[in-house]
């Protein structure tokens, strides 16, 4: 760093000055980190104006005054804890009056704050940036008149050439937060709805709520509606679990949010009578009501150490992440009420398979123009993978799917889409008409985080023609005079979304076409290494066995499948229906 310019010392001529001026712009341009920009801006002053004590001071709307974010010299509980409201002291004047301030012997201006015994003389220089007050940058000095008015023009100078940079520098970092804020919210929101095992998603709720929001304590409680209390079903603090009582339901911060379906925060919790004392040292909670369907469900709860820690931004940010939080919550209880239901129903099992071997085809159809193979493997006791056919004369409706999750309850759900379908297909021709009427019908049965993804492919012997509608299934594979086609249909999955339309596309057919329709059991299929079976392999088998019958291509890739598996087990359903053109 070049050596500094003594304060007495002058720019010789107008040019020098504005090459430094440039340098200062420069340097300030180059660069949207502010901890680097500040610096950089200390540096260059130290160039042509010396202090002892130096610091940035820059405005907050929230605080309502100056902070320091970047100083030399400084005891460091100042720089930390130093609020100077406008008006107050040498840098809050010369931000209010919006004017550099220089005060030759701070000893007789009562104005003074004093950082430092020593100090003699102090400039404050305001930073302006479209209209509004940035900040103020502050030099101290333990020389009485150790700044001049020409020290004053300088300062203001370069006040007003680094404030953009730093304002900038400011939005930077703002809209860096905000863009991480939201990718975080979106990139926990789904990894939440993945995870059904409540201990688990609750640790990484505790986890991306960090990553967001420091914190001393967080407790999730969820409602026990039957005896009113609030029960503490995971709580940390500094990152170890512990054991909390129960809250009743109306008590403590919690309990109040819990009632009044509304954020509780609370600056300081010992001036506040509903704190129910939880963990030592405590000085400041909000507490985030948990809200499904109009239903409060529990509380998430944060904890701090430090008085008034809780801002209204921290606040905002939970209320967009509480519906996840509350969906994801539930949805993991749900499931875990229908895993253990799902225990007791094991000695069941056996006969639903049975019933399902009912439902389900399990003999290729005689359909006109068509040679069929079906080939179908649960990758538990029952399958929540669906297919059926529905002959119409000269016309076939043919449908392939599957229902979310896996075992009992997929089944479960995927008997009631083969029901509506039974019930439906018969009168719904178009493939796209008979998608909304199950889609309307499923959401009448909403069932929480269950859906159906689902294939349905109306044939037309005479034409030789295929009309598909896609609801989230695998699109089917095609081979035609031994090369692989892949037909784009597309589509929501049946049973989230209220008023989904569907599409309909045609797919002319003609003699010896090989049409694939498969369940994500198959692409997804694993081996002993964790590789995916996939779908360029699916679709190499196709092509090396289009020539064969319908079953026997159903065989291969099911033969090709296990060889590939070496030994897995099963990681999803497998459902294969090969459909050839006669």
């Amino acid at each position: 760093m070049p050596g500094p310019r003594k304060s007495a010392v002058r720019f010789r001529e107008r040019a020098e000055l504005l090459d430094f001026m440039l340098e200062v712009a420069e340097a300030t341009a180059e660069t949207l980190d502010l901890d680097r920009l500040l610096a950089r801006v200390a540096e260059m002053v130290r160039q042509v104006i010396s202090y002892d004590l130096f610091a940035i001071l820059l405005y907050s709307d929230k605080a309502r005054g100056l902070r320091i974010r970047y100083s030399i010299g400084h005891r460091k509980e100042i720089a930390d804890n130093l609020v100077v409201s406008l008006g107050e002291g040498i840098t809050g004047a010369a931000a209010a009056a919006r004017e550099p301030l220089l005060v030759n012997d701070v000893r007789a201006d009562v104005r003074y704050l004093n950082a430092m015994d020593a100090v003699r003389s102090e400039l404050a220089a305001p930073m302006l940036a479209r209209g509004r007050l940035v900040g103020v940058i502050d030099l101290q000095s333990t020389r009485a008149g150790a700044y001049s008015e020409y020290d004053r023009s300088l300062l203001r100078l370069i006040a007003s050439r680094v404030a953009v940079s730093i304002d900038n520098a400011r939005l930077y970092v703002r809209v860096e937060r905000q863009n991480r804020t939201l990718r975080t919210l979106a990139h926990v929101s789904q990894e939440f709805s993945s995870i059904l095992d409540l201990d688990e998603l609750l640790r990484h709720i505790a986890e991306a709520v960090r990553g967001l929001i420091d914190y001393d304590a967080f407790s999730i409680l969820l409602l026990d509606a039957e005896r009113k209390l609030l029960r503490h079903r995971f709580s940390v603090r500094y990152d170890q679990r512990v054991e909390v009582d129960n809250i009743p339901l109306g008590s403590g911060i919690t309990g109040a949010a819990a009632r009044a379906r509304e954020t509780v925060r609370v600056n300081d919790t010992l001036a506040d009578p509903r704190y129910i004392a939880s963990h030592p040292d405590i000085r400041s909670e909000v507490a985030v009501p948990l809200v499904v369907h109009d239903r409060v469900i529990g509380v998430m709860d944060l904890e701090s150490g430090r008085i008034g820690h809780f801002t209204e931004n921290h606040v905002r940010m939970l209320s967009l992440l509480a519906p996840q939080v509350a969906s994801s919550v539930e949805n993991a209880r749900l499931y875990e009420e229908l895993a253990q239901r799902e225990r007791a129903m094991q000695q069941d099992l056996g006969a639903a398979r049975k019933l399902q071997s009912v439902l389900l085809p399990r003999e290729a159809p005689q359909i006109p123009g068509l040679e069929v193979g079906i080939g179908a493997r649960p990758a538990r006791q029952i399958s929540g993978d669906i297919y059926d056919f529905f002959e119409q004369g000269e016309h076939a409706l043919i449908a392939i799917g599957d229902s979310s999750g896996k075992g009992a309850a997929a089944a479960l759900y995927g008997a009631t889409v083969s029901g509506l379908l039974r019930s439906l297909g018969p009168r719904r021709r178009g493939p796209a008409l008979l998608m909304q009427s199950l889609n309307e019908a499923l959401l009448e049965r909403r069932v929480d985080a269950h859906f159906v993804t689902l294939l349905v492919l109306l044939w037309d012997a005479r034409a030789c023609h295929f009309t598909l509608a896609n609801a989230g299934s695998e699109p089917p594979l095609v081979c035609r005079d031994g090369e692989i086609r892949k037909l784009r249909v597309e589509g929501v999955p049946l049973g989230l979304l209220d008023g989904r339309e569907y599409d309909d596309v045609s797919f002319s057919a003609k003699p010896g076409d090989v049409l694939l329709l498969y369940s994500d059991g198959v692409e997804d299929q694993r081996n002993e290494a964790g590789d995916s079976y996939g779908r360029a392999r699916l679709s190499q088998r196709l092509q090396q066995s289009c020539a064969a019958p319908a079953r026997a291509v159903v065989d291969a890739i099911l033969a090709d499948l296990d060889a590939f598996a070496e030994g897995a087990a099963l990681t999803d359903d497998q459902t294969l229906l090969v459909l050839k053109v006669l």
